[in-house]
């Protein structure tokens, strides 16, 4: 008995001990605990978001993967399986679960190690959220004691929110809907039962047992969850076996973006980390761009079919890798090596990589990247093929498959209607830019071939020769000055420099031929570069250098000399967008933008852009103009910034009349295919040639494409701004392009006239000649010949 009661005082004693321990340790804890109101307030590192102007997805820069969900967007499904397996009381707990927090410590006790979680999802979040993942007392009591000052502060459904958005599971995804981004490609609302179990049961060990690292262990611990909803009447025996029974379908998806605008994303990264530093990354910031995604999904087509049709017309340069099978190497064996090749190979627009395993007098049979097969028909793609030798010549095409493809080859692949095609990835490269003129929106960029190939961004950074493109500022300039369409100027041999040196510039049409006396616009619709020198001659290169800056080229650098009348001085091809735009929109200057607005995670505008608009009439803009404006602007007295005018309005119609017929019968007729009337542009190719361009509009919309290689190296003598750049800007207006309008009232001060096709004069009939636009002070005299300042330039001066 004696034995008992000193039990008993001891068993006492102790108890009165822990008491006194955990109170001392509760009173030494309390003020160093975390304010769990901070929960209500609290930020979760989520990623800055790129979109397009229509709300598409364009990317996404951060180090965690997170798309918030509320609580009240979360399936019923969903929240059933996650408290069927992580805490099925987590309604009715007060923050901690007695009996399982009992249930785990014994265990710890009786075994030594930790056999179940103690864990309610209440203290979960205070780990998360405020602690670290250190296994000892103090930090469980910590755990324990803000778990339940959590409780007292915020409601069960915050408290799953705040879970769910929190917890880290697997493959750089946090929170469960970016999981079911991630694991399914889907939303978290489209998932299955069995989908909602499987992600449930992710955050027991998120690295090593999800679905996609341990398939057969997330399996079991799913079916797990299952028994677990079934039990405590959450689903139905009958739906209970048909989740049991569903064959799990995760895979590697990744960031889903909705519109392919890498350097469009690219820009806007930039943009954002310029004016909110590192926490771009992290605050949830969303970029609004002006792109559109019907527009930059055409564009992106257009470019890669563009460069891809101009890199096979130039011939096929063989397999892009050799892994050719090594001696005594076969089986197995050999075809890992081979998948580890192709693995390690990036699809690039649609191009697949794939391994040649075996060839016979009828096709070639490939291995692909998910271990499929697949063959290439000699009669159907290969007997056709010819090998590239210089960018001017091809060979013969082949006799035998043997004579293209060997074993181990690794080659690109693209589908067609017919099946699988040989191809490969041009070494080409092109960019193209779209504007809206009446404010240099950019609605479309494409930077190059694929950003996975280079970052470099050819439509801002890459500054190039415009050649031709760049003549229609010469000619507004020509305009400006009283030289008018009908002018004749001598196409005649021009020589530059000192006749005493070796070092003479001697011009010439991309022709090689002279046409002696050509209006000026004529030379224009058919690109005639001694026309060009002549007419920067008499008006003097600085008025030229001047309208170049006017219009928004960076003339700072501009070399005074003649060769600028053939487009010598190196811009970017969205420099050369905003020139145009100048064109289209009737004189005025407008500045390139991308970047709408900046929200940040609570859809709060920190940053509004400010563009200017043209506006030529601005007391009579029509009602589509005047919402799209205001809905520029947060404030609606905000007023409409108007952008200058640069060039005279007539002057901009009579040379929108001249580059119209550049379509209609000049060098970019190809793009007559359209069969608009309301289209103008420019061909534009450089010395070599190294450059192919086209700059093309009409009031809607201004487009500038470029092809060219990254080194310079030559195009081929047959390509043109018309053969290589055109084809490309056709594809992608076709589909930008809005339904065709009246065209815009002759303004006042142009007058339209009868000339002399021969003379450029005013014609004495009022049935024969063609018609000419020209500034009311320009007007030629009726049946006068050219003063004597034009006779000696008809003789030439050089």
């Amino acid at each position: 008995m004696a034995v008992v009661k000193t039990l008993s005082k001891a068993s006492l004693l102790v108890a009165a001990a822990a008491v006194w321990w955990l109170a001392g340790l509760y009173l030494y804890l309390s003020p160093r605990l975390p304010e769990a109101s901070a929960l209500q307030d609290i930020k979760l590192q989520t990623p800055l978001r790129v979109m397009s102007e229509d709300g598409l997805l364009i990317g996404q820069f951060g180090e965690q993967k997170r798309l918030p969900v509320r609580f009240e967007d979360l399936p019923q499904t969903f929240v059933d399986a996650l408290l069927a397996a992580e805490d099925d009381q987590f309604f009715t707990h007060s923050g901690i679960n007695v009996l399982s927090l009992a249930r785990a410590v014994s265990e710890l006790i009786a075994t030594g190690s930790k056999q179940s979680g103690g864990s309610t999802l209440t203290m979960q979040v205070a780990r998360n959220y405020f602690l670290t993942l250190d296994q000892t007392f103090i930090r469980k009591f910590t755990e324990i004691l803000l778990a339940l000052e959590i409780e007292r502060r915020l409601s069960k459904e915050q408290i799953l929110e705040l879970y769910v958005n929190r917890v880290f599971l697997g493959h750089r995804s946090y929170g469960f809907e970016t999981a079911a981004q991630t694991y399914y490609g889907r939303s978290l609302n489209e998932l299955t039962l069995a989908e909602h179990a499987m992600l449930a049961g992710v955050p027991q060990a998120p690295s090593r047992n999800n679905p996609l690292s341990n398939p057969e262990r997330s399996e079991i611990r799913r079916n797990w969850i299952l028994g677990r909803m079934l039990g405590l009447g959450m689903i139905s025996q009958e739906d209970h076996q048909a989740a049991i029974a569903a064959v799990d379908t995760a895979s590697f998806n990744g960031l889903k973006v909705e519109i392919d605008a890498d350097y469009v994303a690219e820009m806007a990264r930039q943009f954002a980390v310029e004016r909110l530093g590192s926490s771009a990354y992290t605050d949830g910031y969303v970029v609004h761009t002006t792109v559109s995604g019907p527009l930059q999904e055409a564009a992106q087509r257009a470019v890669i079919e563009g460069l891809k049709t101009y890199d096979w017309r130039h011939g096929w340069r063989g397999p892009e890798r050799q892994y050719p099978p090594e001696e005594e190497e076969a089986g197995d064996a050999l075809n890992k090596r081979w998948q580890k090749a192709l693995a390690a190979m990036p699809i690039i627009a649609g191009l697949k990589p794939a391994i040649v395993t075996g060839i016979d007098e009828t096709d070639a049979t490939l291995l692909l990247r998910d271990g499929q097969s697949a063959k290439l028909a000699w009669t159907g793609d290969l007997n056709r093929v010819r090998r590239y030798q210089t960018e001017n010549r091809r060979s013969g095409r082949a006799r035998t498959i043997n004579e293209l493809l060997a074993i181990g080859d690794l080659i690109r692949i693209e589908e067609s209607d017919a099946g699988f095609k040989l191809s490969q990835v041009p070494r080409v490269q092109g960019a193209l830019v779209s504007l809206g003129p009446s404010d240099g929106s950019i609605k479309a960029l494409v930077g190059g071939m694929g950003f996975v190939l280079s970052k470099f961004n050819r439509a801002t950074q890459a500054k190039r020769q415009p050649g031709s493109s760049f003549k229609p500022f010469l000619y507004a300039t020509a305009l400006e000055n009283g030289i008018h369409p009908s002018t004749l100027i001598n196409d005649a041999p021009v020589v530059v420099g000192n006749l005493t040196d070796d070092d003479l510039w001697r011009p010439e049409n991309d022709s090689g031929k002279f046409y002696g006396p050509t209006r000026v616009r004529e030379a224009l619709t058919f690109s005639r570069n001694l026309v060009s020198i002549r007419v920067l001659q008499q008006l003097g290169v600085r008025k030229l250098i001047e309208m170049a800056g006017r219009v928004g080229f960076d003339n700072s650098d501009m070399q005074p000399n003649l060769t600028l009348a053939l487009g010598t001085h190196a811009f970017t091809p969205l420099e050369v967008a905003t020139g145009y735009a100048a064109i289209a929109n009737t004189g005025f200057k407008v500045d390139p933008w991308l970047i709408d607005r900046i929200e940040d995670a609570e859809g709060n505008i920190i940053y509004q852009s400010d563009p200017v608009i043209s506006c030529p009439n601005c007391d009579e803009v029509n009602d589509t103009e005047i919402s799209r404006i205001e809905d520029l602007f947060s404030e609606p007295e905000a007023s409409v910034l108007e952008a200058p005018r640069v060039i005279d309005q007539r002057v901009t119609y009579v040379l929108n009349s001249m580059l119209s017929d550049v379509i209609k019968r000049g060098t970019g007729r190809r793009a007559r295919a359209l069969e608009r009337n309301d289209l103008a542009g420019k061909t534009g190719t450089t010395n070599g040639p190294r450059d192919a361009w086209f700059s093309g509009y009409n009031k809607d919309l201004v487009t500038t494409a470029w092809v060219g290689f990254d080194d310079y190296s030559l195009l081929g003598t047959r390509e043109f701004g018309g053969t290589a750049a055109l084809p490309i800007w056709i594809d992608y207006m076709r589909i930008a392009l809005p339904p065709e309008e009246p065209p815009p009232a002759m303004p006042e001060g142009v007058v339209r006239l009868r000339i002399d096709k021969t003379t450029g004069l005013r014609s004495d009939s009022p049935s024969e000649g063609l018609w000419e636009y020209f500034l009311a002070e320009t007007i030629p005299n009726l049946g006068r010949k050219q003063d004597e300042a034009d006779e000696d330039d008809l003789r030439g001066l050089f």
